[in-house]
């Protein structure tokens, strides 16, 4: 049976095809409508805004680092200086596998073990987008074969860079001290004192020394290009220059050829000299033995070299002028003997007699001199000259704890003495109160006997040895002693002189002065102490030997250097001055494990003197046998 054929409604077919006309027509209005929106919107209301964007885009602002201010010693020699190389420099962040582009690199530039280790440790140390150098100082060829291959590598780039460099080398490194990468200590600094924006472009900054305490002179101030560039980032032309300015040229107060010769003096000894010219506190040699190459540092120092330096029993990165902490021994008896003089707790012809110990009343306990069975008859002079432990034992007892801190702290014991570099240490001049601060406990008799021979508690740094004895040498008269002599802009031709200041002056009566400033100058001639240095001299040396003990010994024992192990031994000092009737420098030697300080450190004392005063190599000295020193002087 067939079924009726259905028929079409044609009416309402067209009417669901209206609808979807009209809808879609909605929404194509609706659309282009919001599409013109956008466009009104990004053309006419925000179009300042993209502007701005669209020129940031096409110029950049490059900063232009500044050449870092020279370093010169006092007559004109280069410390230290700049010049530009070739660096190839990665940018982590833009690498996507860093060991593998290394290895590509390899291939067209050398890159050594060290290279990577210390790329490594910059790595470690460096934010990811930062640049680092995987190889500096390239040559013509090296950029050139790079240059050619610069497609493969995105994130490696070759940079114009200028270096620090310190022709020297180890001479005077740790006055001079060195450049390194800006880590994030650096930056927090920086940041505090709101020098962030004159540090732009800038990777390096002054880690020690005078490159560290002078960074604001040395660095100078940034200067800017605004560039245009293209899509591609090339630049293409240059907008805008602020020229940066040169950092200030610095010149020491330091003698480097009196620096060299003291240097070579010491040997393969440690230890640490100072030397100052005591009328104007000017610092003329600053030695610590073992020293270490300031150039190792610059690119960041690879691992290899820095156990080296880091792990040497030697200690080459302390600076023993400036933070090495000794017992000052007996040179610190001029100083008591002008404290007694000054004091009334002796005159000059006030004398004992040595027995070769010293007993405090109601005490069995000897007190030992350095020479068995005593000097006999000494007075002040005499103590002075022979180094006598005993009469100071008497002496110190007699101004007891309190005079002994009031009157030797006006000479620089137990304070900084305020020098321009940082890193100093104060020494210990120890006192009631700070013995009772540090240890809980009282102060005993004991413990004044001992810091009357400098020894006990007592500590001094070289520096503060070398000052003390500018400050006798200046008949009183205390000036700060200053590594940097002027500072100059580049390229001009006046220089400004450092200040000149006078720290205190000492109320002193002449005489008092006078007598041990002469019992000084008998130190360093035949019956003193340190004969060698004074023998066949055509000038007159003022100075006095001290040994510092390194290990206690017990009263009843005898020291025996042969049976003490090198490091154990005593340390070897001397502090002198010259001319004794015109002081043109004092200063002050140490030798670590030297053992007595005429032997040791009285020939290096020579050797300086001679070079510094006649300009010549020392002259024959008498031999060893004829020093007349003790084991503790």
């Amino acid at each position: 049976m067939n079924r009726p054929t259905e028929l079409k409604n044609n009416q309402r077919e067209l009417y669901y095809f209206r609808w979807r006309l009209g809808i879609a027509a909605a929404c194509a209005v609706l659309l282009f409508t919001l599409l013109i929106g956008r466009f009104f919107f990004l053309q006419v209301v925000q179009h300042d805004y993209f502007s701005t964007l669209a020129e940031n885009n096409r110029i950049s602002i490059i900063p232009v680092i500044p050449n870092r201010g020279l370093i010169l010693d006092r007559n004109g020699v280069v410390l230290a200086y700049n010049y530009s190389a070739y660096t190839l420099e990665i940018t982590p962040s833009k690498v996507k596998r860093l060991d593998t582009t290394i290895n590509d690199l390899a291939t067209l530039v050398d890159i050594q073990p060290r290279d990577r280790k210390r790329f490594k440790k910059l790595l470690d140390e460096s934010r990811n987008f930062e640049s680092l150098p995987i190889r500096a100082r390239l040559n013509d060829v090296e950029v050139a074969r790079f240059a050619a291959n610069r497609y493969r590598f995105p994130g490696v780039e070759i940079k114009a860079r200028l270096f620090r460099h310190y022709p020297k080398g180890e001479l005077a490194s740790h006055a001079i001290g060195h450049i390194g990468r800006i880590n994030d200590a650096d930056l927090d600094q920086l940041e505090e004192a709101d020098e962030m924006a004159n540090y732009r472009g800038t990777d390096h900054i002054g880690k020690l020394g005078i490159e560290q305490s002078y960074e604001k002179q040395l660095h100078g101030t940034t200067g800017f290009e605004q560039v245009e560039t293209d899509a591609g980032g090339h630049s293409l032309r240059v907008l805008n220059r602020r020229s940066p300015i040169s950092g200030k040229n610095l010149t020491l107060t330091l003698d480097s050829r009196l620096q060299d010769v003291a240097e070579q003096a010491f040997g393969a000894h440690r230890g640490a000299l100072v030397a100052i010219d005591p009328k104007n506190g000017e610092v003329l040699a600053f030695i610590s033995k073992p020293g270490f190459d300031p150039n190792l540092f610059i690119d960041g120092i690879d691992p290899i070299s820095w156990d080296t330096l880091n792990n040497s029993p030697d200690k080459p990165l302390n600076n023993r002028a400036l933070r090495g902490q000794y017992p000052p021994g007996s040179t610190f008896k001029p100083f008591m003997a002008l404290a007694g003089l000054e004091l009334g707790k002796r005159t000059p012809s006030y004398t004992i007699s040595d027995p070769g110990f010293f007993t405090l009343a109601g005490n069995a306990h000897h007190y030992r001199d350095w020479k068995p069975g005593g000097h006999g008859m000494v007075d002040l002079k005499k103590s002075i000259t022979i180094s006598c432990d005993t009469y100071y034992y008497g002496l110190a007892n007699d101004l007891g704890p309190d005079n002994i801190f009031n009157f030797i702290g006006q000479f620089g014991f137990g304070k900084k003495t305020g020098i321009d570099i940082e890193g100093e240490t104060s020494g210990l001049l120890p006192s009631r109160e700070w013995k009772m601060k540090r240890y809980k406990q009282k102060w005993y008799a004991g413990d004044t006997i001992s810091v009357g021979i400098g020894q006990g508690y007592n500590l001094a740094t070289p520096l503060q040895l070398a000052f003390a004895t500018a400050i006798l040498a200046n008949n009183g008269t205390a000036i700060r002693p200053h590594l940097v002599r002027s500072v100059r802009d580049a390229g001009a031709s006046q220089e400004q002189l450092m200040p000149v200041k006078p720290a205190a002056t000492l109320a002193l009566k002449p005489e008092n002065l006078a007598l041990v400033r002469e019992a000084m100058v008998a130190v360093t001639q035949p019956g003193g102490t340190a004969p060698r240095v004074g023998a066949n001299a055509p000038y007159l040396t003022a100075g006095k030997t001290g040994t510092a003990q390194v290990i206690a010994i017990k009263q009843t024992e005898k020291y025996v250097e042969s049976r003490v192990a090198e490091r154990h031994r005593d340390h070897a000092l001397f502090i002198a001055y010259a001319p004794a009737d015109d002081p043109k420098i004092a200063f002050a030697i140490l030798v670590e494990n030297g053992g007595h300080g005429g032997s040791t450190a009285g020939p290096i004392a020579r050797t300086l003197l001679d070079f510094y005063l006649l300009g010549k190599s020392p002259i024959p000295v008498l031999p060893a046998a004829e020093e007349e020193e003790g084991p503790h002087d």
